[in-house]
């Protein structure tokens, strides 16, 4: 059976109208988002939003409390930002899983009934450090600790594991996953930025840095790994066929 996969950080929502219309378009089964928004309590959760629209079911578990305007959001009120998992077959349950207590980062894990099968999906988003060795964050709290911790939750089959991992393919963090994991994209094609104020420090002026990853475990199939085109984010999403 084949299914299409697609992850997206959504930066927020701040192109919501867009991000639905490219989530229409795609038609995916399965799609994890990053950087999902919602109000302290859980009013104008954008997951929901989503799902409710284009018929998806949906997980969200929340990571940190911020000013909007910290993710350029025209607003000075507290959100609540965290990742997102939605799905055309049935969600059976869901883990929010700590990778760095210093840096406020997860990884959601659920579990999805294709079928006869169980399907281990999880989204996830590692700290930004702007294309920069890893050595420059706290000790134990690296990207490429972040990386480790994240293995150590994934089962070794029927898994995929997708989102903004803030990571070149020759990073410490893409290197270990690599060796655990398969990435679906060899060729590493570009996703970020779409635009510049997409990060102050890296000022990017245009798409030629990678840093979304779909992986699968070993022995799912897969074909027609995908960038999409869209200017409903400052990442671009990705897209894979896979079979189970």
């Amino acid at each position: 059976m084949q299914l299409k996969i697609l992850s997206w950080n959504i930066w927020g929502g701040h192109y919501l109208p867009q991000v639905i219309d490219l989530l229409k378009e795609s038609n995916a089964h399965i799609i994890g988002l990053p950087e999902v928004t919602q109000d302290p309590g859980g009013a104008n959760n954008l997951a929901q939003v989503i799902g409710e629209q284009l018929g998806y079911k949906w997980v969200y578990a929340p990571v940190k409390q911020l000013k909007a305007s910290e993710i350029n959001l025209k607003s000075e009120k507290i959100i609540e930002r965290g990742n997102a998992i939605l799905s055309r077959y049935k969600i059976t349950g869901n883990k929010n899983h700590p990778l760095s207590e210093v840096h406020k980062r997860f990884a959601l894990e659920t579990t999805i009934r294709v079928n006869t099968k169980n399907l281990n999906v999880f989204s996830t988003h590692l700290v930004h450090i702007h294309q920069q060795p890893s050595e420059t964050q706290e000790k134990l709290e690296t990207h490429e600790m972040q990386a480790t911790n994240l293995i150590k939750f994934l089962p070794k089959e029927n898994t995929i594991v997708m989102g903004d991992f803030n990571a070149t393919q020759k990073s410490a963090a893409i290197r270990k996953m690599c060796e655990a994991f398969v990435d679906t994209d060899p060729a590493s094609t570009p996703t970020w930025s779409v635009y510049p104020e997409g990060c102050p420090v890296c000022k990017p002026q245009s798409i030629d840095t990678r840093l979304d990853y779909i992986f699968t475990s070993r022995g799912i199939k897969t074909s027609s790994f995908k960038v999409e085109n869209s200017k409903g984010s400052d990442h671009l999403p990705i897209s894979v066929i896979v079979e189970i």
